[in-house]
């Protein structure tokens, strides 16, 4: 693939009418009235809530018994439950729900939608490079979170197995990886139909959380101390570093949190909040507080035996099979939706002109959001299958979890500092105690699961690093392209008036793609050049993608005249929209006339990359982005060009 026959346009797409909005957005491009609230509130339940909802079944356990164990006695047990309060209380409730999400770029949500938005804003300053890429290390990190959370959420839910029968302990891998494997299958076939059973099976989970949390404290009230945020203080000052280290496997209870702001998009601010305030977030604390509650009635040997899974052993003994099914099933959906998300983020990175063009699958014919990209699906595949035959268990997968969530959180941060004291101008009294409060805590949390680097934490940091070299090194790589090109282009205009009168005019129209709308494509010179010949309409067509999720129609569109048949032409899309070039050319009567796609031909350039006398990057990166180019998509599909209509013209390019 070359970058002009990707028809982008600049590097860091044009801002287009940046909404910065606190009140009333307008997720998806559809409103929202007041009727539809509910049913959007519970169908946030099924598709958002997932990933945090499934954090019961394994992060209470893991700070008593991963990497560095606690005692289980009454001053870690109400410390920890008291630090999971507060943890959800402050990140997801106060930085997320609260704050984040009153940052939306036209109703989207997510690293990617929140950087686009501030770097309209402060992409001239010498702080703007640095915006960007730390919102494309977040999403770099993401791919590794969407890895882990699919491995670790099922492993942990088969295990359950063991709390039921523990000979059944040697098929835990087995039926893992088979449900596993079943999920990246099912993802070609979209999530339309089996979408309708999420937020059911989601409901009765919470539900089933909460019974059981209950039908404990109801035995032990007492445990509601805890929040009391003394008792996460005293855990501190008592022990010290265990307190520090046990930060690692608290913030378990909070992965989910960013997929909140990344998702507001489909259900709006609104029905998230109340969906997250008047059911999921009390549901999840009445279970831990639950889970706090069983272990304390318990005398020493049972309450270690119990704390081997002390979700589970919330259940009697009779219903754990059922519960085991049902977490399976919450488990399922909670990574479809981290997999459906990779799928997302990758088309905004593809849009923004940071991933080359991949094969794209639309799987809905009414919800543009619902896509499949095979080859995401496949390596998301792939990751996950190695770390469950690596790490075997899901205590060792947690060790693995942390350092993804907590970085991408803590660059949330940053990006949050921008927002308040540039984007929304905060006084500096409210703006610093807030700013500070959460480098505290994302900070503590970040720095605690560093530790775990060595067991495991390395796997995601790895997975970043090799997403973010990609990620960078195709911007920049595209940058250098398009500087070549421009440093030779000759104006269309006076282009138009020489070639008028050297060249026959033959019937149709020919439309040439552009990266930029300065200068003349490669593709036009070669068929003049070689072919002698112009058509009797000549469009050279640039697609810009803005840095705003959706263009309104009045703006998709700007034509120039440059007479004799020649027309310059630029569509705008959204980073959230489908290119269509052919259907957005037959809405429209603009270039002199209807398009008719039987008489119109579609020139591609490609180029071939040869070494530069100086190279503009390292010459590893250089080859690494020549191996992109000759593996990214055929332009035709990823424009929806039709097939029998494009010539492809070749070139070579130093840069």
């Amino acid at each position: 693939m070359s970058d002009e026959q990707s028809g982008r346009g600049a590097e860091t797409p044009s801002v287009i009418n940046p909404a910065i909005s606190s009140a009333h957005p307008v997720p998806g491009g559809h409103g929202h009235g007041s009727n539809n609230v509910a049913k959007l509130a519970f169908g946030a339940i099924g598709v958002v809530f997932g990933d945090i909802g499934t954090s019961p079944i394994y992060a209470f356990r893991e700070t008593f018994v991963g990497p560095h164990p606690l005692a289980i006695d009454e001053l870690h047990i109400l410390g920890v439950v008291s630090l999971i309060f507060w943890s959800m209380t402050l990140v997801v409730s106060i930085q997320y729900v609260g704050i984040l999400m009153r940052a939306d770029n036209k109703g989207q949500g997510g690293s990617l939608a929140l950087v686009a938005l501030i770097s309209g804003h402060i992409k001239k300053s010498r702080y703007g490079g640095l915006v960007v890429l730390l919102g494309v290390f977040a999403t770099s990190l993401f791919y590794g979170d969407s890895m882990i959370t699919p491995a670790v959420s099922v492993l942990s839910a088969v295990e359950g197995l063991t709390v039921v029968e523990s000979r059944l302990a040697p098929l835990v891998l087995p039926i893992a990886l088979v449900l596993l494997i079943g999920l990246f299958v099912l993802q070609k076939s979209g999530t339309a139909k089996v979408g309708a059973l999420f937020a059911p099976v989601m409901v009765i989970y919470f539900s089933v959380l909460a019974i059981l949390g209950i039908y404990h404290l109801v035995q032990m009230p007492g445990v509601l101390v805890a929040l009391n945020p003394w008792y996460a203080i005293q855990f501190f000052l008592t022990d010290k570093m265990l307190g520090f280290l046990a930060l690692g496997s608290v913030v378990l209870a909070v992965t989910g949190a960013e997929a909140l702001y990344s998702d507001m998009g489909h259900f709006g601010r609104g029905p998230m909040r109340m969906s997250w305030f008047g059911f999921v977030m009390p549901c999840l604390l009445i279970n831990y507080f639950g889970q706090a509650a069983m272990i304390l009635g318990l005398d020493d040997a049972s309450a270690a035996e119990a704390m081997e899974n002390p979700f589970f052993n919330l259940a009697p003994e009779y219903l754990r099979l059922p519960l085991v099914i049902l977490a399976t099933c919450a488990t399922f959906i909670a990574s479809q939706a981290v997999i459906s998300g990779a799928f997302s983020i990758t088309h905004q990175a593809m849009q923004l002109g940071f991933i080359p063009r991949l094969s794209t699958r639309h799987t809905s014919e009414h919800e543009v959001g619902q896509i499949y990209i095979p080859f995401v699906n496949w390596a998301l595949m792939t990751g996950v299958i190695v770390l469950v035959l690596v790490f075997q268990n899901s205590s060792n997968l947690a060790s693995a979890y942390g350092i993804a969530v907590t970085g991408a959180m803590l660059i949330d941060t940053c990006l949050m500092t921008v927002l308040l004291i540039v984007l929304w101008r905060w006084k500096l009294w409210l703006a610093i105690p807030v700013i500070v409060t959460f480098f505290i805590v994302d900070g503590a949390y970040f720095a605690a699961n560093a530790t775990k680097i060595a067991d495991g934490g390395w796997f995601p940091l790895l997975i970043g690093g090799i997403a973010f070299t990609l990620l960078t090194t195709w911007n920049k790589g595209r940058r250098l392209m398009r500087l070549r090109m421009t440093e030779a282009a000759l104006p269309l205009n006076v282009f138009a008036k020489s070639a008028h009168g050297s060249a026959a005019r033959v019937p149709g129209t020919a439309i040439f793609m552009a990266s930029s709308n300065v200068g003349v494509p490669s593709a036009l010179l070669h068929n003049i050049k070689h072919n002698k010949v112009l058509h009797e309409r000549v469009v050279v067509l640039t697609v810009e993608v803005a840095d705003v999720p959706y263009v309104e129609a009045s703006e998709r569109y700007e034509v120039s005249d440059l007479g004799q048949g020649f027309y310059r032409l630029t569509l705008r899309y959204g980073f959230m929209e489908e290119t269509d070039i052919p259907v957005a050319l037959a809405n429209t009567q603009i270039c002199g006339a209807p398009f008719e796609m039987m008489k119109t031909s579609f020139f591609l350039s490609r180029q071939t990359l040869l070494p530069a006398a100086k190279p503009g990057m390292a010459i590893w990166r250089e080859k690494l982005f020549a191996w992109m180019m000759r593996n990214a998509a055929s332009a035709m599909e990823f424009f929806r060009l039709p097939t029998n209509r494009v010539v492809e013209l070749g070139s070579q390019l130093e840069i």
